[in-house]
């Protein structure tokens, strides 16, 4: 097809933009600095090297094209304004310049400025305030007293992944929010306590703005979008437990949202399911998005060849927006940079070998924490197979991210797992930090625990050791329960003795498998302990071994460590343990036939 597009943006999206294009025999021309990831996999046309805010870069890329479009809201409008009313173009052409309108797009730039172009269209978003602009405590302070606390104060320009967003709690969080947004546009929104994070891709066939949304846009399936740290982190496809009513009104208000806007091309629409199920739009972002990667795999047309078709004027089947099967289930992880410069290709080749797997890294240079290199998707008809086969990923991805926020240094009573299939002298990921934390109630514990506590450093398994009574130390013990998962800790091991609260109430404060050691005493030889820590209600299980056994403690916990597909080496060692102790039982078996029983047990 004899078109060219250019693209503001070279990036992850424009990448598989251009990816799209080249399927379709369309040119691609790229205005981002030289090395962006959208060049590195075209090098059909001249790019143009630049800042897409910087005016001749960009009437430098009109020159070479036909239409124009972003990857990123983030552009120089104005001139975006002035090609649209002149059209100098490679020759000429009656279809618009720059998809979507430019209009558009500056509108979308202005958070507060979208959200009143929807609340003038009777289209629900969260309640919000406009600010003024050099605004005080004191003005914060009234907004937090209409609409409440917390809420939140939102940047109104160049914000994305939660950047220039800062929640208000209460009154004291004011000077440090001023402080973290200064010398930026303001705006407050009220606090949308919502159950689930919805999204909806929309595809705009028409340029005007009107009310015939049926007409002019097609929607993809609703999906869930689970965030951490603002950062979209998963997105599962069709989205999880949502009555077909409201997946229905969601799509409908995705569509009437994007028909509100002029211009053609892909729009990504993020909103809130309140606890009643009624819907607000919370962004809506004029090109392909992250929540629409899924569609690459699990759709006939991914969002990117519904932009390129969409801005070309080519059409755009609603089949074609629909999952590629009714029974199509698809789930995206997004790879991040961590705190070494090859965490990103670590969760690649762990990837590799998930079955259904599709991975897409981006060619970026710097890994920095929390940058987006890549994601992979996986499909399948069932969404728990999809997660099961997903679930491997993101416990390595929660573990980058713990290791950038907390690197660990290595324990001082054992080696770090160098063997690690994570490990490298290139930075990527290595397993330092605890993996195991053991627990006691009192020291007189502590030689109940040796044992066990000998086994995990034979077993080269990281592992921490504390005391946090439940009855002399609760806070303590509650700090330590909670946070134990944050900190890396995949399994807690506690002893007690007496009435032996401790692993109960550690249990009842953590998702982490906890184990049980019930320690002998003085009154009733263990059984107390025994019995308080086996009766547990049920919705609190506590894993119990025998009486002052916490051999088997340890070892129960090495076995959990090594059901995960990251802990191989773990795996490795625990079955070549498991096979000295059937040959040591063997042997012994041998030595008794060979010199009697006497004999034998006289060597002691």
């Amino acid at each position: 097809m004899d078109s060219v597009v250019g693209v503001l943006g070279g990036g992850q999206l424009g990448r598989m933009l251009t990816e799209a294009a080249n399927r379709l025999n369309v040119k691609v021309v790229i205005l981002d600095a030289a090395d962006a990831p959208a060049k590195q996999i075209n090098s059909v046309t001249a790019h143009v090297n630049g800042s897409f805010m910087d005016r001749d870069a960009v009437l430098q890329l009109a020159a070479k094209c036909d239409v124009i479009t972003v990857e990123i809201e983030h552009v120089n409008t104005n001139v975006l304004e002035e090609l649209s009313n002149n059209v100098p173009s490679r020759e000429k052409t009656s279809r618009r310049r720059v998809q979507p309108h430019w209009h558009t797009i500056r509108i979308i730039q202005d958070k507060y400025r979208q959200k009143k172009h929807l609340e003038d269209r009777k289209l629900p978003t969260a309640a919000f305030k406009p600010l003024q602009e050099h605004c005080g405590c004191e003005e914060l302070e009234n907004v937090g007293e209409q609409l409440g606390y917390p809420y939140m104060l939102k940047s109104r320009t160049e914000a994305y992944d939660g950047r220039g967003n800062y929640p208000i709690k209460s009154s004291e969080d004011i000077p440090a929010a001023l402080a973290t947004l200064r010398n930026r546009p303001l705006y407050a929104e009220e606090w949308a306590n919502f159950r689930m994070e919805l999204a909806v891709m929309v595809v705009k066939t028409e340029d005007k703005a009107d009310k015939h949304w049926q007409e002019s846009t097609v929607a993809y399936p609703v999906v869930e979008t689970i965030h951490e740290d603002s950062i979209c982190k998963l997105v599962y496809a069709p989205a999880r437990d949502v009555p077909e009513s409201v997946l229905n009104q969601a799509q409908e208000l995705a569509r009437r949202a994007v028909a509100a806007f002029e211009g053609k091309g892909v729009f990504g629409v993020e909103m809130f399911r309140l606890q009643d199920d009624y819907l607000l739009i919370n962004e809506i972002a004029p090109r392909p998005h992250n929540s629409g990667h899924y569609t690459i795999e699990a759709c006939p047309l991914s969002q990117y060849d519904a932009h390129l078709r969409a801005i070309l004027g080519l059409p755009v089947p609603e089949q074609g927006v629909k999952f590629t099967t009714p029974e199509t289930k698809a789930i995206m992880l997004n790879i991040l940079g961590g705190r070494g410069p090859a965490s990103h290709l670590t969760m690649a080749e762990h990837a590799l070998a998930v079955p259904g797997a599709s991975i897409h890294l981006y060619g970026k240079r710097d890994a920095r924490p929390g940058r987006k290199m890549g994601h992979v998707t996986v499909v399948t008809d069932d969404m728990n197979e999809a997660a099961s086969r997903m679930a491997t990923l993101i416990d390595l991805a929660d573990l980058i991210k713990l290791e950038s926020i907390n690197p660990q240094p290595e324990p001082p009573h054992m080696e770090a797992r160098q063997k690690d299939s994570r490990s490298g002298k290139d930075g990527s990921i290595r397993l330092q930090g605890p993996l195991v934390a053991v627990t006691m109630g009192s020291k007189s514990d502590s030689s109940v625990l040796a044992s066990g506590i000998k086994l995990l450093e034979q077993l080269e398994i990281p592992f921490t050791v504390t005391i946090t009574s439940a009855h002399r130390t609760p806070e303590k013990m509650m700090t330590f329960a909670k946070e134990a998962a944050d900190q890396g800790i995949k399994v807690i091991i506690a002893a007690a003795g007496g009435a032996a609260h401790l692993p109960g109430m550690i249990a009842a404060n953590t998702w982490l498998p906890v184990i049980g050691v019930p320690v002998r005493g003085s009154v009733l030889d263990g059984h107390d302990s025994l019995l308080s820590i086996v009766q547990m209600p049920r919705g609190c299980p506590v894993a119990t071994v025998a009486i002052n056994n916490s051999i088997n403690a340890a070892q129960l916990a090495v076995r959990i460590l090594a059901t995960s597909d990251l802990n191989a080496d773990v795996r490795k060692r625990l079955k070549r343990h498991l096979e000295e102790q059937t040959s040591t039982v063997l042997e012994d078996s041998v030595k008794m036939e060979r010199l009697g029983f006497e004999a034998f047990c006289s060597q002691g």
